[in-house]
This record gives structure tokens, C-alpha cells and sequence, in this order.
């Protein structure tokens, strides 16, 4: 039974309390999906990895990807990252974006390949290191964004011009043979915290609810490209 108000304001008051508990609870489902869809993405990320692995893919791609200039295959993960977030951008269509998101899990995980057989090989425990200092740092950057409530989305410019800094930089390591050794992958590292701050924010303030798995995959494609550099940071202090 509906509540009889004395006067028009307050049913107006009432109104605008429904209408503020209702997107409350709509931005908690889209939390709930995005961060939902996020540990799926990871979840089929390791699948692969172990199936790459157990079947010997993963000792083939090594092989395959080896043979290319290394430069070649920090530069390609990069470019990855970057068509993944525009395409999460952009898209509005859920098919699309569910498409994406899966092509960009498989993208990853080929990549992924010949580091962590490396690492499984010459650097055993590595891996599990690796993953446990991003979680913590994933973890770390998250809470700042909900605890300050501060808006990291005017990071976007400087996050794309740190990008197009870095591919420079990787492209001078191929034509003129700079080495891009252990303070490369710790920039790398603060970028990609950097990026997954900006992300949080767009998604607690930006992203439209109905776009949750578009915003699941930029998510992912930070978090990704963090455990690649500090997993290449560690390799090179064995």
C-alpha cells in the first residue's frame, strides 16, 4: 500500500529518494558485472595458458615468437592494449563487445606464451610472484579510487601520450639497439597502475551502466599489461 503524503513536496522528496536508491542499485549491478566479467576474462586467461602448456603450444609459439625481434612483441602487446580500450570506448553493441573481449583474451594469451615458458624454465616461482604482486597492487589502486572518491579520469591524456612515448622508445630499441632494461619495465609498471586508476574512476563515474563488459575490458587490458612488466622486471633480476 502506498504511503498518503500530506502535501506535494513531500511526494516530490519522495520521488527524488526512489530515484537516487534506484541508481544507486543500478551502479552496484554494473560494479558487480564489470568486476564479475573482469575475473572471468582471467579466469579464461590461465585456462588457456595451461592448455598452451599441456598441449605444447606454448613451446611452438615460443619458437614462432622468438624468432621475431622482442622489440616487435612489446611493441604488438602494446598496440593490443590500445585497439582493446578503443574498442571498449566506442562499441555499444554487447555482441561487439563480448567479441572483443574474447579476442582480446586469446590475443593476450599468445603473447603471454613465450614469457611465461621462459619464465617457467629459467626462473621457477617467478610466475607466481608476479601474479601475486599485481593482485596486491591491482587490489591497492582500487581501494585508493573508492576510499578518496577522487576522479582519475583527467589521467586519459597522459596516459596516451606516456603510450606513444614508450612505443617510440621501443621502436629506438629495434632500429638503434637501446636496451630497455630494468627501468623501462619499472615506468611500464607505474603506467599501468596509472591506467588502472583512470579506469576505476571512468567505471565508478563514466562508464554507461549498460556497457559493462566494454569496461571490463580495459580493466583487463591494464591489469594485463602490469603483470607483463613486472613479470619481465623479475626475469631480469634472475
Amino acid at each position: 500500500m502506498n504511503r498518503p503524503y500530506s502535501n506535494q513536496g513531500d511526494a516530490v522528496a519522495a520521488e527524488a529518494v526512489y530515484a537516487g536508491e534506484t541508481v544507486v542499485g543500478d551502479r552496484s549491478r554494473f560494479l558487480l558485472r564489470v568486476y564479475g566479467h573482469l575475473l572471468a576474462a582471467i579466469a579464461a586467461f590461465v585456462v588457456l595458458e595451461v592448455w598452451f602448456f599441456q598441449s605444447g603450444l606454448a613451446w611452438r609459439l615460443t619458437e614462432v615468437l622468438l624468432g621475431v625481434n622482442w622489440g616487435l612483441v612489446l611493441g604488438g602487446f602494446l598496440v593490443v592494449s590500445w585497439l582493446a580500450r578503443g574498442l571498449a570506448a566506442r562499441t555499444e553493441s554487447r555482441a561487439v563487445q563480448y567479441g572483443g573481449l574474447g579476442l582480446f583474451v586469446v590475443a593476450e594469451a599468445i603473447i603471454f606464451a613465450p614469457m611465461l615458458y621462459l619464465a617457467n624454465h629459467y626462473a621457477p616461482g617467478v610466475i607466481g610472484t608476479a601474479a601475486q604482486i599485481t593482485a596486491v597492487g591491482f587490489v591497492g589502486l582500487t581501494l585508493i579510487v573508492l576510499q578518496t572518491r577522487k576522479d582519475f579520469s583527467f589521467l586519459g591524456g597522459m596516459l596516451r601520450w606516456a603510450g606513444i612515448l614508450a612505443l617510440v622508445a621501443i621502436g629506438g630499441g629495434l632500429v638503434f639497439g637501446w636496451h630497455l632494461g630494468m627501468w623501462f619495465s619499472v615506468a611500464m609498471i607505474g603506467l599501468a597502475g596509472a591506467a588502472i586508476l583512470h579506469d576505476t574512476s571512468k567505471i565508478l563515474y563514466h562508464w554507461p551502466s549498460d556497457r559493462y563488459v566494454g569496461a571490463a575490458l580495459e580493466l583487463f587490458a591494464s591489469v594485463a599489461l602490469m603483470f607483463w612488466y613486472v613479470l619481465r622486471l623479475l626475469m631480469s633480476r634472475r
